[in-house]
């Protein structure tokens, strides 16, 4: 076995059959591991999504955007009955290791070059155990080692008026602030709300921010977003609400689905997000909890997300 890290496998393996992958990801929570990917292909990386989700007993759901993959395992160890063509690639162990996570990836020829070379160079990674290099019809294996972060979603409303402004828009911006600031910024989710609101400004929508961080810097993660809501909003009812870990509660799915189909009140939103110890904060007021805690349910299910119920 070797052990390199990014800049020693680019060195050692600078071939024109190598394709850097962009960046890879894990979070933790318990025996839930989510593993995020930027290939460097685009929609030709779903033969390898494919793969890997039919070949990987370790995951139990995937899906692609664009380049982006994303795995939610559990942690554990299945080998893989590798074939050619039909159980190409996968996953065969997931360990975490203190403030590591070891994902150990397995493949025939070009995904056997993928499972260590091809990963190994993208940024995240701290370094890559190579047991077998792949390449031509050889099998390739290795353990790709990137740090242990922890999953947060900052569900945010009521930034606009009637006059001016748009959250999403904000939304957004203050995510790419917090990236800038050293904060894993990764998707932004437009969640639909109940178009007959008589209060809302104009589309009634709510977004959801998810972001990947080291466990001691939740909370400055937070600090940080009410502070730069606090500067931006046109509003005094912007509000935002907390959701941390991976998955998503049945009871505060079905709070965002009634959120969608019917009037909601800011005490039922306090209630929710009581019960299920939710922080939920008055940023400027009260009024944007509501669809800030109903962007938390639907972060993971873009298409009810965006929804719109009649």
């Amino acid at each position: 076995m070797e052990i390199l890290k990014p800049n020693e496998l680019r060195t050692k393996f600078n071939d024109p059959w190598i394709a850097p992958y962009e960046k890879v990801i894990t979070m933790v929570d318990g025996d839930k591991v989510e593993i995020i990917e930027y290939h460097p292909c685009i929609s030709g990386s779903h033969w390898l999504l494919n793969q890997y989700r039919n070949n990987s007993e370790l995951i139990e759901s995937a899906y692609r955007d664009g380049n982006k993959h994303v795995y939610l395992c559990k942690t554990g160890k299945k080998p893989l009955d590798l074939k050619a063509s039909f159980n190409a690639a996968g996953i065969e162990e997931i360990v975490v290791d203190n403030d590591e996570v070891k994902v150990t990836h397995a493949g025939l020829a070009g995904a056997g070059v993928g499972a260590g070379m091809c990963r190994g160079m993208g940024e995240g990674v701290k370094y890559v155990e190579l047991h077998q290099i792949g390449g031509g019809s050889k099998p390739g294996k290795a353990t790709v080692v990137t740090p242990n972060l922890k999953k947060i979603v900052i569900g945010i409303d009521d930034t606009d008026t009637k006059d001016e402004g748009a959250t999403w828009t904000m939304a957004h911006n203050l995510g790419v602030e917090l990236k800038k600031e050293g904060f894993e910024y990764l998707d932004h989710i437009i969640v639909q709300l109940y178009p007959h609101n008589p209060h809302k400004t104009q589309n009634c929508v709510s977004i959801a921010l998810t972001f990947a961080v080291e466990e001691d810097k939740k909370d400055a993660l937070i600090e940080r977003t009410i502070e730069l809501l606090k500067r931006d909003t046109l509003s005094d009812k912007t509000s935002i609400a907390i959701l941390e870990g991976i998955g998503i509660p049945k009871k505060l799915r079905e709070y965002s689905i009634a959120t969608k189909t019917g009037m909601m009140t800011v005490e039922k939103a306090e209630e929710v997000a009581k019960e299920l110890n939710i922080p939920l904060i008055a940023v400027t007021g009260d009024h944007g909890k509501i669809g800030a805690l109903a962007a938390l349910g639907l972060y993971d299910d873009c298409e009810e997300a965006v929804k719109v119920y009649y």
